[in-house]
């Protein structure tokens, strides 16, 4: 093997070994899915969130204080958290409920060192340095440039005030800051009565969207990430706990690593979960299509049903059937066809019909 050959091959094994690291190994957390029609509400009210079992349910046991040399020795009767995510399939969207008790709310201040919920999210696990200060080139890149064109843009890092007090929500750590209001974001915290250096208990629910490249120039400029039912997406999140000015108490972390603000690297794994049979019929019928060749009239369809099924019989709305599970079919003339899948199983039958949705040339 030629010396290039073997420096190229090194540094794509190192790429490629960074961009799925990802701390604590040993552990994969859940992502709950929420059915279609029981979406929760952005209100602060944890009522929505009753169905999401103990399992999804991500505590105080499970952080590490990495400022100040706690570890997991954490007195709960300073602070104590909990906190929830979900998902619905066909929305890009990052549910989080989080609640938490501290025994000193700090939100006094207007700049950012008070009390802060920061979430870090990498949504296709690209990995690596996400801030402009991280970045291996900045000896050769200007950090303006860095911010702009680097910082946050391949993984987000959201530093949300709880409670904000006359601050803004959540400050975008990088620059794509457009991604924490309406249509990427949403939030609402719940009616609190206590004041700044006092204790008591928080709620806060909202919504984000992950971005697999979030531009500075805004969303025509940007990728989404596509959450995808089993798929694994990076995230880890923190408390900067403040009792006072200058007085950072704590900075418990789900990853273990501080590096988990600034490095994808350092988050943990979390799983998009299936949704869970007890909202599901045992047979549900599903399908989707693909134009192969508009010309020759081909088109690709695609089973996609939920169960267990032993039978598939496609009506192609022309006078001719299929009992192939992902049939690629020729109509024999133009029109705009009814296409209809029975499939059947022993659990029970299940059928769907688009009307129209196939068009013919």
């Amino acid at each position: 093997m030629k010396k290039g050959m073997l420096t190229v091959l090194i540094v794509f094994t190192a790429f490629v070994s960074n961009a799925h690291a990802l701390a604590r190994p040993d552990i994969e957390f859940k992502i709950f899915q929420f059915p279609a029609n029981m979406i929760p509400r952005i209100d602060a009210d944890t009522g929505d969130w009753d169905m999401v079992g103990e399992e999804y349910k991500i505590g105080t046991d499970q952080l590490s204080d990495t400022s100040q040399g706690h570890g997991t020795n954490i007195d709960r009767e300073d602070i104590d958290v909990t906190l929830r995510l979900g998902w619905v399939e066909g929305m890009n969207r990052l549910y989080v409920l989080y609640e938490v008790y501290d025994d000193f709310w700090d939100f006094q201040e207007n700049g950012r060192h008070a009390d802060i919920f920061e979430l870090v999210i990498d949504g296709d696990l690209s990995g690596g340095p996400l801030t402009k200060h991280k970045n291996p080139n900045m000896d050769v890149i200007s950090q303006s440039d860095l911010h702009f064109s680097f910082h946050g843009v391949h993984a987000q890092n959201h530093h949300i005030f709880t409670p904000p007090g006359n601050k803004d929500w959540n400050f975008v750590w990088g620059c794509p800051q457009w991604t924490k209001d309406l249509p990427y974001a949403n939030y609402a915290y719940s009616d609190y009565s206590f004041k700044h250096g006092e204790d008591g208990h928080l709620v806060l629910e909202f919504w984000i969207t992950p971005f697999d490249y979030a531009s500075w120039e805004g969303p025509e400029k940007s990728v989404v990430t596509e959450l995808e039912e089993n798929e694994l997406i990076g995230i880890s999140w923190s408390i900067l706990d403040y009792d006072g000015p200058g007085s950072l108490k704590g900075f418990w972390n789900l990853s273990h690593s501080s590096a988990m603000a600034y490095d994808a690297s350092e988050l943990c794994a979390f799983r998009l979960m299936p949704l869970e049979e007890k909202y599901r019929d045992p047979v549900e019928c599903a399908w989707t299509f693909m134009y192969i060749d508009m010309d020759r009239r081909v088109v690709a369809f695609k089973d996609e049903s939920y169960g267990k099924i032993t039978k598939w019989e496609w009506d192609f709305g022309d006078g001719t059937t299929s009992n192939e599970q992902h049939p690629i079919h020729t109509f024999p003339k133009a029109g705009e066809m009814i296409v209809v899948l029975t499939v059947e199983g022993p659990d029970g039958t299940g059928q769907l019909a688009r009307v129209r949705d196939i068009v013919i040339k």
